[in-house]
């Protein structure tokens, strides 16, 4: 059983920054890669960064310069550190984990098998 613990959503304005975090905690599976997805009401979920075992990573075009992905001391930890907020990036975030290979510069949320709860981040003034 694989368990995501998501935390660092919230309200900001435009041109602000935030951090998104996530832990996986995992009984029986390796985790090979984590990454965050973010969904708008009535919209599909949408890859924002990925970060595989090791260390490759994928961006969507929409974030690359603004967004970064790192680990955290804990393999299974990762962040997301968002800068330069628009109102555009506002969606509930998912931390999601692999526990299959996969291709990172192909990955889509199909490669995830496991979702944490969802994170809402707002970017309003």
């Amino acid at each position: 059983q694989v368990h995501l613990t998501e935390s660092g959503g919230g309200l900001v304005q435009p041109g602000g920054s935030l951090t998104l975090s996530c832990t996986a905690s995992s009984s029986i599976f390796p985790i090979l890669g984590m990454g965050w997805f973010r969904q708008e009401p009535g919209k599909q979920r949408d890859l924002v960064a990925v970060i595989s075992q090791g260390d490759n990573i994928k961006y969507a075009d929409s974030v690359k310069g603004r967004f970064a992905i790192s680990r955290g001391n804990d393999q299974n930890t990762v962040h997301l550190h968002m800068n330069s907020l628009n109102p555009e990036d506002t969606a509930v975030y998912y931390c999601g984990a692999a526990l299959r290979p996969f291709l990172v510069l192909s990955a889509t949320q199909e490669d995830f098998e496991a979702w944490g709860q969802g994170t809402q981040v707002t970017v309003s003034s």
